[in-house]
C-alpha cells in the first residue's frame, strides 16, 4: 500500500513565513528557511511554500527566498504563488523547486496548464485550487486569495486541468482555511473521485483523528500549517498517532 504523505505548509509573505484565517488577518510564524530545516528534521514528507502576496502584488515569486529554503531542504518542494507563464516556472525549478504550482494565471488561461506539463512533465505541474462552498455538494473557484469568485465549478475545473496536464491536486477549502475545523470531507471525496491524479487536501487541519478522516476521504496526501507553526504538532508524533489509527505513512 501506498503510503500517505504529511506536508507541511509555508505561506510566504515578504520572506517570513505567515498565517491567517481564510488568507485574512496574517500573522508572522518564523523563518522560512528555520522552519523547512525544522520539518524535515521531524520527518515531513514534503514541503510546500506558497508566495501569497505575489498574484495579488502583481510580482512573481520570491526565487531567492525559494534557493536559501532548497538549500536547507533535500525533500520535494513545491512551489506557487506568482507562476503566469513557463519561464516563471522554470525560474523556479532552477531554484530548486520540484513542483510549480498554478492557480490564478491557469484559471484566467488555462493553456498554462498544458505548456508547464508539456516543457517540464506533468510530475511538475500542480494545479491549486482554493475551493468556496457555492450549494449542497457544489463549490465554485475563488482566485487572488479568495478575493474573486470566479463562478467556476471546482469538479469540472480538475477535470479539465488534469486532462491538460496537470500531475496533482492542491485542494484547499477556502471556507476551513485557518479555522482549524477540518477538512471539508465532502470537497475532498468529491474531487478524489472526479481524478485519477493524486489529491492533497488543504484547509482546517487540526487533530490527527481529522487528518485520517482526510485520508479516508480519498485524499493521498494530507497538508497542515497552523498546528506545526504553532507547535502543537510535531509531524513524527502525528505520524506516530496516524499510524495507530491504521493510516499507512511513512515512519
Amino acid at each position: 500500500m501506498l503510503t500517505r504523505r504529511i506536508i507541511p505548509c509555508l505561506d510566504v509573505k515578504d520572506g517570513r513565513v505567515v498565517k491567517g484565517v481564510r488568507f485574512q488577518g496574517l500573522r508572522d510564524a518564523g523563518d522560512p528557511r528555520a522552519l523547512a530545516a525544522e520539518y524535515e528534521r521531524q520527518g515531513a514528507d514534503e514541503l510546500v511554500f506558497l508566495d501569497v502576496s505575489a498574484t495579488p502584488e502583481g510580482r512573481k515569486t520570491a526565487v531567492e527566498t525559494v534557493r536559501r529554503v532548497r538549500e536547507v531542504l533535500a525533500i520535494p518542494l513545491t512551489v506557487g504563488g506568482g507562476v503566469r507563464g513557463p519561464a516563471d516556472a522554470g525560474a523556479l525549478l532552477d531554484a530548486g523547486a520540484d513542483k510549480v504550482s498554478m492557480n490564478t494565471a491557469a484559471v484566467a488561461d488555462p493553456s498554462l496548464i498544458d505548456l508547464v506539463a508539456t516543457r517540464f512533465g506533468a510530475q511538475c505541474a500542480v494545479l491549486a485550487v482554493d475551493a468556496k462552498a457555492a450549494a449542497p455538494g457544489r463549490w465554485q473557484v475563488v482566485v487572488q486569495s479568495g478575493r474573486v469568485d470566479t463562478g467556476k465549478d471546482v469538479v469540472e475545473w480538475v477535470r479539465e486541468a488534469v486532462a491538460r496536464g496537470a500531475g496533482e491536486i492542491l485542494l484547499t477549502s477556502w471556507d476551513r482555511d485557518g479555522t482549524r475545523s477540518g477538512y471539508d470531507l465532502e470537497l475532498v471525496s468529491a474531487v478524489s473521485r472526479a481524478v485519477r491524479a493524486p489529491v492533497i487536501a488543504s484547509g482546517g487541519a487540526n487533530t490527527p483523528e481529522q487528518l485520517a478522516d482526510g485520508v479516508r476521504a480519498g485524499a493521498d496526501a494530507v497538508l497542515a500549517a497552523s498546528i506545526f507553526h504553532d507547535g502543537d504538532w510535531t509531524v513524527a508524533a502525528l505520524k506516530v498517532r496516524l499510524a495507530a489509527m491504521g493510516v499507512e505513512v511513512r515512519l
